[in-house]
This record gives structure tokens, C-alpha cells and sequence, in this order.
């Protein structure tokens, strides 16, 4: 059993507390050598990882809601500089954008309140992360975020629908990212962009597990199989990618 409880302090900062009454045990074990249909494969990789690889890249294992402390700790604009990240995607009041991957909508509410006539659409696969930006939709009393339960293989928006898509250290994770780019590729409108964000694996100095860094070079890549080019990378992130991808 998990309990949640969500409450606004005097400063007005969201407050989360995550009580777990059991233990979670993750399987870490690595895949036999197997193969696949294309494009993915199954072989032997990093004891982290899942063993399942796409364009010769592990991917990772999801992050679990167990981990949101982390998403909402305080040194985390000093890290990652979400006002910069915001200030890069030039959000208009009449956007429509999609946080894929939204956790507790670290993100999610910080863009509600520049898009003020505009819609953000919360996507997350795991319950507990739902309830959560759920909950704080009703303490903040928000009325233009909608939480979305995605899945492993579609983010579960309409064709045509947004302006912007939102990926923040998420895209790594994802099990099927083929798919999950197609879905995403349906959902924008002609002229949208993804914004891509992921800790920069060229940097050895950024201290984060390799598994859980990308590169430039293959995100071009795997962007590139999904019909994406890059438009810009906006190298002004501490630690982060800041990669701008649109259509082809």
C-alpha cells in the first residue's frame, strides 16, 4: 500500500510526502542473447539496464514514483535550470504543449502558468505520478492542465494536437521509443517541435550513471528513424541536452 499526501505550505510551495508500507524489489538482471524483430534487440548489457537495445543503445530501466523526492528537490533548478529550459521553448499564452514523461509535474505547472490560454497536457504511465499532479491541480486550482495516463506506446493525444512536446531526462526509458515518437509525430501539429532534454553524454564531468545520459549523435540518430531532424541544440543547460527536433 502507498500513501500519498500533497499540502501547501505559508510560502506557497507544494509540499509531497511518499509513504511506501512495503518494499519494492526491481529485477536487474540481464537479458539472454535473443533476437527481435527490428528495431529492436535483446542482448547481455549493463547490470542497470534492461538488455533491450535500439540503434546499438541500451535502454534504460523507468525511474519509479518512489524516486519523486527526487524530481522535486530543492537543488534541482540549480542543476538543471528549469527557468532556462521554459525560457528556450519561447512558450506563447496560447500554447498547447505536452510534458511526456511528466512525473510530478515539476515542469507541468511552471508551463500552466505562462500558457495561460493555452492547454498542457501531463502524460505519465504510472498511476502514482497521475495522482499527484492530480492532487495538485486541485491545491493550485488549475484549470488548463489535463493528466493523461499514457502508455508504453502512445502518449494518447489526439492527431493534430499540440504546439510543443516536453521530454526531461524521460526519452532514455522509454521501452518502445519508436512507437512512442510516431504517436508523439501524430499528436503534433505541422510546425511543431519537441524538445528534447537529456543529460549530456559527451560530459563526463556530469554526474549521472551512463545508462541514464545521450548523446547528440544518438538522438539525431534515433529522432532521424521517427522522420525528425535537429533544429537546434541550446547548449545553455548546466548539465543537459537542450535538443530542438522538428519534422522532416
Amino acid at each position: 500500500m502507498v500513501k500519498f499526501s500533497l499540502f501547501k505550505s505559508a510560502s506557497g510551495t507544494i509540499k509531497i510526502t511518499v509513504i511506501l508500507f512495503y518494499l519494492f524489489s526491481f529485477n536487474l538482471s540481464t537479458a539472454q542473447e535473443t533476437q527481435v524483430d527490428d528495431p529492436y534487440t535483446f542482448k547481455n548489457g549493463s547490470y542497470l539496464g534492461t538488455g533491450k537495445w535500439y540503434k546499438e543503445r541500451e535502454i534504460a530501466h523507468v525511474m519509479g514514483f518512489q524516486g519523486m523526492d527526487w524530481l522535486e528537490r530543492p537543488e534541482r533548478e540549480a542543476e538543471e535550470s528549469a527557468t532556462t529550459l521554459l525560457q528556450n521553448m519561447d512558450i506563447k499564452a496560447t500554447d498547447v504543449i505536452a510534458d511526456i514523461g511528466a512525473g510530478s509535474g515539476y515542469h507541468v505547472f511552471r508551463m500552466a502558468g505562462l500558457a495561460t490560454e493555452g492547454t498542457i497536457y501531463a502524460v505519465d504511465i504510472q498511476d502514482e505520478m497521475l495522482f499527484v499532479m492530480n492532487e495538485k491541480k486541485e491545491v493550485l486550482d488549475i484549470t488548463n492542465v489535463k493528466v493523461i495516463k499514457g502508455s508504453e506506446q502512445s502518449v494518447n493525444i489526439s492527431e493534430n494536437t499540440l504546439d510543443k512536446v516536453l521530454m526531461v531526462d524521460v526519452y532514455h526509458e522509454f521501452s518502445y521509443p519508436f512507437e512512442m515518437i510516431q504517436s508523439i509525430k501524430k499528436s503534433l501539429r505541422p510546425e511543431g517541435k519537441i524538445y528534447l532534454i537529456e543529460y549530456r553524454g559527451e560530459d563526463p564531468k556530469v554526474p549521472i550513471k551512463k545508462l541514464h545520459k545521450m548523446t547528440e549523435s544518438q538522438a539525431i540518430l534515433e529522432m532521424k528513424a521517427a522522420g525528425f531532424v535537429l533544429f537546434k541544440n541550446i547548449n545553455n543547460l548546466p548539465w543537459q541536452h537542450c535538443m530542438v527536433f522538428e519534422l522532416q
